[in-house]
């Protein structure tokens, strides 16, 4: 887990949300923009995801190893699962819809960053 990234799926996970509330308030469905903040929130998370599995592969562990993975699959999935939701959704609520997801990514990377440093004893 690198800081820096968090710190990037924090700040654009933010985006987005404030993009969906925005759209909800609007009374429209989500665009292209909320799509593209989607698919760099996705991005960002697979990188992280993949230097979190090389780290593990190299034998270092965090304290608790199976909630960590939980969450890191988990988290992985939540933008995907948001945007098409909120692209099936055919009411004004779209944006709330990817709002939640994102928001719920912002609050689970830091418990994954969390889980990475804690000693476990």
């Amino acid at each position: 887990m690198t800081l820096p990234l968090v710190v990037a799926v924090t700040v654009v996970a933010g985006l987005l949300a404030l993009a969906g509330i925005a759209s909800t308030l609007a009374r429209r469905r989500i665009g292209l923009l909320h799509l593209w903040g989607a698919v760099l929130l996705e991005v960002l998370l697979l990188v992280q995801a993949a230097l979190a599995v090389v780290l593990l592969l190299r034998g270092e562990r965090p304290a608790d190893t199976p909630t960590f993975l939980g969450y890191l699959a988990g988290i992985v999935l939540l933008p995907v699962a948001g945007a098409l939701w909120a692209r099936t959704e055919p009411s004004r609520w779209a944006g709330t819809v990817l709002a939640v997801a994102a928001g719920a990514v912002g609050v689970m990377i830091w418990r994954l960053q969390e889980l990475w440093e804690a000693t476990g004893g």
